[in-house]
Formats: structure tokens, C-alpha cells, sequence
């Protein structure tokens, strides 16, 4: 279930509500109990990490990649360059 975000438009005070996507939003506020409650837009709260997701969009500093170091190529590949392959 996604956490909503709402602010009165009375008194200023925000709110966090976890709620079904089919719920209602709400409308009364739990400070000032007047019916001045906006739902807000804010961002994602998450992150995907790993192998297949666009883990180039989160780099920061000297991390290269987030998923950890990319793994050793298979055999068959030209750049392997290990002495015992059967590819080179």
C-alpha cells in the first residue's frame, strides 16, 4: 500500500496516511478536525538496485556501479584472456 501525503489547508499542518489506491482520500484533518485536507504530489520513496535496472542513474561519487563488480566474462567470449580458454 502507498503512504499519501496530505497538508491542511487550514492550519498547515501535513500528514502521512498509508492507504489501499482504491481508498478515498481523506478530507478531515487529524489537528485542527476542519474538512481542509489536500492530498500532496511527491516523489517515489524507493530505489531499484541490481542487475538490470538503470543503475547508472543513481552513481554518485566513485561508485561505479551500485550492483557491486560486473562479473567475469564466460568462456566464448573474446575477453576472457585467461590461459586455459578454449576461445583464444
Amino acid at each position: 500500500m502507498p503512504i499519501y501525503e496530505y497538508q491542511c489547508q487550514s492550519c498547515g499542518h501535513e500528514h502521512e496516511a498509508l492507504q489501499k489506491l482504491s481508498a478515498e482520500p481523506l478530507i478531515v484533518c487529524p489537528a485542527c478536525s476542519k474538512p481542509e485536507l489536500m492530498k500532496k504530489i511527491s516523489a517515489a520513496g524507493f530505489r531499484l538496485k541490481g542487475g538490470g535496472w538503470y543503475e547508472t542513474d543513481f552513481k554518485s561519487g566513485a561508485k561505479k556501479n551500485v550492483a557491486g563488480e560486473s562479473p567475469a566474462p564466460a568462456c566464448g567470449s573474446s575477453a576472457c584472456g585467461t590461459a586455459g580458454c578454449k576461445s583464444n
